[in-house]
């Protein structure tokens, strides 16, 4: 019985694929307060420096001035790469912020919650090519994940998911799209608008090799 049940499991777990290999990490554990790690980071645009709150460290975007600024981080890739990371920020009145993260460098891919709009957008580029509905909670960390992966007609797909910290991940990805774009190569990257004029923050940032079976 035991070694059928075996046989059984070995015969599943090739469909599922090898588990995702991380690529790059930064908890901020170990950065120092009120700098950038200029090793690891590029800033694009904005005023990006660490800090200190409770013990947790993270990488704050100030709220100040309103527009949208980003970093990139983590090695060069083109396909079969996940980005994750958890993000904080608050809203002001009817003003809220954008917040993103993104892969293949500054014109590539970016998976984005737009409060103001009640929405995740997908942009390749500066194009909404997708968009799905969510309702985002002012003042709490929430967790993005997007990946592009080869489907099995050859195009590729850009995959993304965005859930409350202290909720459950999804299990199906809310974007799903086929990508029709030439994506350039390029890095990972974190992006902020403070449209309420209060602070982002970042953390847990992770770099991986896209899921398997997806």
């Amino acid at each position: 019985m035991k070694t059928s049940l075996i046989l059984s499991l070995l015969l599943v777990l090739p469909a599922f694929g090898a588990p995702a290999k991380v690529l790059y990490e930064n908890k901020f554990e170990k950065a120092e307060v009120g700098k950038l790690p200029e090793n690891e980071f590029l800033v694009l645009d904005g005023d990006f420096t660490v800090k200190e709150e409770g013990g947790n460290k993270f990488l704050e975007l100030p709220g100040a001035p309103l527009d949208t600024f980003g970093v990139v981080f983590g090695p060069t890739q083109t396909n079969g790469v996940a980005v994750s990371a958890r993000i904080f920020g608050t809203g002001k009145g009817r003003r809220f912020p954008t917040f993103a993260l993104g892969l293949n460098g500054a014109t590539g891919l970016k998976l984005q919650v737009s409060p103001a709009k009640k929405l995740i957008e997908l942009y390749s580029g500066e194009e909404v090519v997708a968009s799905t509905p969510y309702t985002w909670e002012s003042g709490t960390w929430t967790m993005l994940k997007l990946q592009l992966v080869q489907g099995a007609d050859g195009k590729q797909r850009a995959q993304g998911k965005v859930w409350k910290q202290d909720g459950r991940e999804p299990q199906a990805w809310q974007i799903d799209y086929t990508v029709t774009a030439n994506l350039p190569a390029g890095r990972s990257s974190i992006w902020g608008n403070p449209y309420a004029g209060t602070p982002i923050r970042y953390d847990d940032l992770q770099v991986t090799t896209a899921e398997s079976g997806s």
